[in-house]
């Protein structure tokens, strides 16, 4: 190969990187964004869209030359000519991707260490993942719900853990990903810097039911937030008294419905007194008006026992024994029992 044709060959490389690269770092692949952390992940990779197309080009350009240079000519059925190989060229083709891997690598460590350096004043939330719901929990004002709601320009860490399978957590317009394993607790921070109403989506397929695990994400100002933890106060104490059984039959069912929601029930099926919609397991509003209060806790326990027409094993987890108190269990029978085909027994406490 002469040196006119490697300079030709380079620029050909060179060519098609920009080309590429242009193209393709016009397209907004990630969407809105609605965190501090946003900026240097898109960057990130648009840097390893730039270093792919680089080495896509080396790539195609070569297998284009090697195609066109040594063609075999019509008629020509003799063997290739033995050669020993060009050390150069295979230590050029060693060189250049272990310089792209460690400048890329070395690069991603830089931001990810930038974007997760943790501040002093940042917002502690504990999120609980489970088939097919989220719960999240705010230590330090005493409150959990199944929305997410967090102060925008405020750092937030999200301690995430998992009761039956693995999950991952996910707000696009944030950027930031992470997996959270059952039996471990993995960590991950953003600083939201856009207001509105965003979702938690996970992204590990853990089930039937995955593609309906979202849950609401609310960015607000600090007054709004304020405002939503103290009202989740006061519904908290009121969930409290009912969760033993002994409430208002309002609290019997402000309590119910918090653990409807918070265990996943309304992400897999249809109950009116919930305003649950989801079709991956039965109608609790035609199904459950035949069953007694036994049947019922039963089903919850041991889902496999008796299926309803239509639905295989295992499509309801079977950790609820596990997961609920006794008193929890027994709140959940009475308003699923109460409340069951529309809300018509319980509409009272709706």
């Amino acid at each position: 190969m002469t040196r006119a044709t490697l300079f030709r060959l380079v620029a050909a490389m060179l060519a098609l990187t920009v080309v590429i690269s242009v193209v393709m770092v016009q397209i907004d692949w990630n969407g809105v964004a609605g965190s501090t952390e946003a900026d240097d992940i898109d960057l990130l990779l648009n840097v390893m869209i730039v270093l792919s197309a680089f080495v896509y080009s080396i790539v195609l350009v070569m297998l284009g030359y090697s195609i066109w240079r040594y063609r075999a000519k019509p008629g020509d059925e003799s063997d290739g000519e033995p050669i020993h190989g060009n050390t150069r060229l295979e230590i050029a083709w060693t060189l250049i991707p272990t310089i792209i891997v460690l400048f890329g690598a070395g690069y991603s460590w830089f931001i990810l260490d930038k974007i997760e350096a943790r501040e002093g004043d940042r917002l502690e939330v504990d999120v609980t993942a489970q088939q097919f719901a989220w719960r999240f929990e705010y230590p330090e004002q005493g409150v959990t719900a199944t929305e997410l709601h967090v102060p925008v320009d405020r750092q937030v860490e999200l301690n995430l853990e998992a009761i039956d399978v693995i999950h991952s957590f996910w707000v696009p317009e944030w950027r930031v990903k992470k997996d959270a394993v059952p039996g471990i607790t993995t960590s991950v921070v953003a600083t939201p810097d856009r207001e509105g109403r965003f979702q938690v989506i996970c992204t590990e397929l853990c089930g039937i039911g995955h593609s309906t695990m979202r849950a609401p994400a609310i960015v607000e100002s600090q007054e709004d937030f304020d405002r939503w933890i103290a009202d989740q106060g006061g519904g908290e104490g009121q969930a409290g008294g009912g969760g033993g059984g002994g409430g208002a039959e309002g609290d019997l069912a402000a309590a119910g419905q918090q653990i409807f929601d918070e265990q996943g029930c309304s992400g897999c099926h249809t109950f009116a007194a919930a305003g649950a919609t989801e079709t991956v397991g039965p109608d609790l509003d035609e199904v459950l008006p035949q069953r007694s209060a036994d049947e019922i806790e039963q089903s919850i326990i041991d889902p496999d026992a008796e299926l309803s027409p239509g639905f295989a094993r295992g499509i309801m987890p079977d950790t609820f024994e596990d997961a609920l108190s006794a008193d929890e269990l027994d709140t959940l029978v009475r308003y699923l029992s109460e409340n069951a085909g529309g809300g018509k027994s319980g509409a009272g406490g709706q």
